[in-house]
Parts: structure tokens; sequence; C-alpha cells
């Protein structure tokens, strides 16, 4: 179970838990994790889809950065919690190396996001 708190900005699994950025319209719930490739530059080829519906897909990916203005490493590295909230679309970014790990143990899993 891999599992994001919004108060904190944080994602959990595997016994640890480490930084995250997320936004006013991350979902809260129960989530399937499914992994699919994307094309779309920035994400380095893949992400863990976890909502869809007609105009919107939320995943957890990579951190975002063709952005520069929006300093999400930055943010990312930051103690605090209030810089690493209301940053994103709806998605959840992690830095990458902790990206790699949840894909190696956790790819199908579940996602609960409180």
């Amino acid at each position: 179970m891999v599992l994001v708190s919004l108060a904190t900005a944080s994602i959990c699994f595997l016994g640890a838990c480490y930084p995250a950025l997320v936004g006013k319209t991350t979902p809260a719930g129960t989530f399937s994790l499914s992994l699919q490739r994307t094309p779309e530059p920035g994400y380095g080829g893949d992400v863990l889809v976890y909502h869809e519906d007609r105009q919107n897909l939320w995943a957890i990916h990579r951190v975002y950065t063709r952005n520069a203005s929006e300093h999400r490493i930055e943010r990312l590295n930051d103690q605090r919690t209030e810089q690493r909230r209301s940053v994103t679309q709806g998605c959840i970014n992690v830095m990458p190396e902790v990206y790699r790990k949840l894909v190696d143990c956790c790819s199908n899993d579940i996602l609960v996001i409180h």
C-alpha cells in the first residue's frame, strides 16, 4: 500500500516516507495504481496513473521541471510542508529516485490519499 498525506505533502511506502508535491485538486480517496507509458515531454517516459476522467488524468510521476519558475526541485527539498502543497495541477510529484523505488515495488498496488 502507498500512502499520500495531503496535510504533510508526503508519500510513504515500504516503511519509509518521502516529500512530495501535491495540488489543491489532488483527490483524496483510495485508488489502484497503473503504470502507463507517456510520450509527453518532462515525465521520463512513464507515470503511475491513479485516477482518470474524460478530460484529466492524475498520476504520480517524477518531478516536473519544464517550468523553471515553479522551482519544484527546490520545493521538494524544502522542509516546510506549505512549500510542497498547492504546487501541482493534482498530480503527485516525487524525486526521480523515489519514483524508481515506487515503480519497482508498487506499480500495481493500492494508493490511499488522505
